[in-house]
């Protein structure tokens, strides 16, 4: 079908386009004056989504979120808002409103859920393009009414936003109060466990210093023993030479004593020679100096004894102190491990009463700031512009759908034209000749009515003037 076609068609079918098209405006004009006029109160409210949290002083990351703007408007609508509304301009207690809702629902429900119901029918929640502003409009016959419901809406969206964020905030608060005294109960224990050790073990101060001491104390030690050591070797060696020769003994030979008494043994030997040679064994000067060789030689032996007992003795000083001091280092290192042992213990139980404190330190700063929210009523709602009580009416638009109606019946007609046209199909142009029967047009005949009477031949001849050969 081309457009010549389409326009014969609307031609031929003008009738049935106009009758729809009249009677369609008819209806929606009669329908738009009987209905009842009905107002439209707006408030505005002002979403605050990428402002500061009061409390906190942080951006609060769930309002940042693509779908903010659309919970919102969730929220506005739901029917939790609506019976807030509901209860807090006292609907459901007026005993009219109670008898509509008897009648209109059998009795069926409460009539809280039925107004609640009717008020989110009627309410429109319109976000702006370009700014955190929402319109909330209301409906209703009573343009009091209807700024009232809508201010109503506004305040308890403001309230239930408030109460939605404290809810969790008070959930937290009390989880956070029973954290924090297990934890403080952890830290007691922590403490508790800390002060025994340290009275068991003796500790008095939690600093390194005596550990310190106690490792110079065994380094002094060490360094003594190695001296010790050194010592008593050097006192066995001078032992055994002065056990074995204790002329050839540097200590024995070098004692006063002994030189001296080596002194009295030349000069006696000396005096025996002088006076072997002028007398004889039997005289009493050789007797008396070769007794007085035997004592001196006597005494020269027991000198020798004597100083080599000494070397002894220095000796077993000198190893007993190398002992001594032995064993000192032996004590001091196991004092030592012992208090590497206790700190390493120590450092545990410090460790662990650190992390409790740190626990608890923790727990307490959240649960300082989650009941500081849970106490808050602030809100990031504010109202921007009340709804007013409107003085024009916002319905019926009697111009605008009369308009609706010219455009929905002018579509009508022109459908019902097609659909009868599809029916039943006559022929309205030359072309549609050979689309529809595939013959070949050779000419057409314009035909016009004739006006008035005419008759004979010329009558019946004027058809032939119109002739057209194709």
């Amino acid at each position: 079908m081309n457009v010549h076609q389409f326009l014969l068609i609307l031609l031929a079918r003008k009738k049935i386009i106009l009758t729809t098209l009249l009677l369609t405006v008819a209806l929606a004009l009669g329908f738009s004056l009987i209905q009842s006029k009905t107002y439209k109160a707006t408030a505005s409210v002002l979403l605050n989504y990428k402002g500061v949290d009061p409390l906190t002083g942080l951006t609060m990351p769930g309002q940042l979120m693509p779908g903010y703007m659309a919970t919102q408007i969730d929220i506005i609508g739901s029917k939790n808002v609506a019976l807030r509304v509901v209860d807090a301009l006292h609907l459901a207690s007026s005993p009219a409103v109670v008898e509509q809702f008897n009648q209109a629902t059998g009795g069926r429900g409460t009539a809280r859920d039925w107004l609640a119901d009717l008020l989110v029918k009627k309410l429109e929640i319109v976000p702006s393009r370009e700014s955190s502003v929402v319109e909330i409009s209301f409906k209703g016959a009573d343009p009091q009414f209807a700024a009232a419901v809508a201010n109503a809406f506004a305040d308890e969206y403001q309230k239930l936003t408030v109460q939605l964020k404290n809810e969790p905030a008070k959930k937290a608060s009390s989880y956070f109060n029973e954290q924090t005294r297990q934890l403080r109960d952890n830290v007691e224990a922590a403490q508790a466990r800390l002060s025994k050790y340290q009275q068991e073990k003796g500790i008095v101060t939690l600093d390194n210093n005596r550990i310190d001491v106690e490792l110079q104390r065994l380094n002094d030690l060490s360094s003594q023993l190695v001296a010790a050591q050194t010592a008593a070797m050097e006192a066995n060696s001078r032992q055994a030479a002065a056990d074995s020769l204790a002329m050839s003994s540097p200590d024995v030979a070098n004692n006063a004593l002994i030189q001296q008494m080596r002194g009295n043994l030349a000069m006696a030997e000396g005096k025996f020679a002088d006076n072997s040679e002028r007398y004889g064994k039997n005289h009493p000067q050789y007797q008396a100096a070769q007794a007085e060789l035997n004592k001196v030689r006597s005494e020269l032996n027991a000198a020798l004894g004597t100083v080599s007992r000494s070397v002894g003795s220095n000796a077993q000083v000198l190893r007993q102190r190398a002992d001594e001091l032995r064993q000192a280092v032996a004590d001091q290192k196991t004092r030592v491990l012992e208090l590497n042992r206790t700190r390493d213990e120590l450092g545990v139980l410090l460790k662990d009463l650190d992390s409790a404190q740190r626990a608890f330190d923790a727990a307490s700063q959240r649960f300082s700031q989650t009941r500081i929210e849970s106490q808050s009523e602030q809100s990031d709602i504010s109202l921007l512009n009340p709804a007013v009580a409107p003085t024009d009416p916002s319905g019926p638009r009697v111009l605008l759908n009369t308009l609706v109606s010219v455009l929905i019946g002018t579509i009508l007609g022109v459908g019902l034209a097609l659909l009868l046209e599809l029916l039943n199909r006559p022929l309205r142009a030359a072309s549609d000749v050979k689309d529809m029967l595939g013959i070949p047009v050779l000419g057409t005949i314009d035909w016009t009515p004739a006006h008035g009477r005419r008759g004979g031949i010329r009558g019946l001849m004027a058809p032939r003037r119109l002739l057209r050969l194709n």
